[in-house]
């Protein structure tokens, strides 16, 4: 079973990093407030950040007043980036794939993720380990790539647009067909993982968790309306789903 480290790739690193550097942008306007609002209190608690990336969130985190956390990714360029600009004494950064989570050998409060389990391509085992390295009642809370999202095969449109441009709906076909998908973003073969929401939804509770909240993307009208060739197709897909899950002890 393929890792993939996509971040690595120096064309699609630097892609990414200059889509970040703007401050407008969906991970920071519409991904983080969303996941941040989602969160318990992360006083004394012992965090494992999943594809922590750059760093920001398991950052936040450390400055919330968590004990500890932990954040591992399987990209040298991410970490490296982490270590130098989001770190600090209650910080540990970590080079590891998700797939081999089973190798750590703690347990933790609360479990994150920020849009990587696109990445994987066995959710459902994924799902049991993190399950197994919660603490009883612990919690769990991640995010993704909106089902609606990869389906999309890169044969088709993303939108149906009038003559001037404007997003008139988005398309969608082939959702019901699970599995890779390989298509042309940031790189030529980006490849990702599509399976639909119940998939999603019956991973959590075949493991044991209750869903204790779901969000989907949003972002406000005003964002909208001053900003729309990059927010304009917000008003008809979200990109991005949210769940919040709690280890059932029962």
């Amino acid at each position: 079973m393929s890792k993939q480290n996509i971040y690595d790739n120096d064309t699609f690193f630097d892609t990414f990093l200059s889509s970040r550097s703007s401050e407008v942008n969906f991970n920071d306007c519409i991904e983080t407030p969303i996941i941040f609002a989602m969160l318990p209190d992360l006083y004394g608690k012992v965090i494992l950040d999943i594809g922590c990336g750059m760093g920001q969130h398991t950052k936040e985190y450390a400055e919330r007043g968590a004990e500890s956390v932990l954040g591992i990714d399987i990209s040298e360029k991410m970490l490296e980036y982490a270590k130098e600009h989001n770190n600090a004494e209650n910080i540990i950064y970590q080079r590891m794939a998700m797939e081999d989570i089973e190798t750590i050998d703690r347990k933790f409060d609360l479990i994150t993720s920020s849009l990587v389990f696109d990445y994987v391509e066995d959710f459902d085992g994924l799902m049991q380990k993190i399950y197994k390295l919660l603490k009883d009642n612990a919690e769990f809370v991640f995010s993704m790539s909106h089902p609606i999202v990869t389906a999309w095969d890169g044969v088709y449109d993303r939108y149906t647009r009038t003559e001037t441009g404007e997003r008139l709906y988005a398309n969608l076909r082939n959702y019901c067909k699970e599995g890779l998908r390989k298509v042309d973003w940031g790189v030529k073969g980006y490849e990702c993982y599509h399976r639909t929401v119940s998939s999603i939804i019956n991973a959590l509770i075949k493991v044991g968790f209750v869903i204790e909240e779901c969000q989907e993307a949003h972002i406000s009208d005003d964002m909208r309306t001053q900003y729309p060739d990059l927010f304009g197709g917000t008003i008809h897909r979200p990109e991005f789903i949210f769940f919040r899950c709690r280890k059932n002890t029962i």
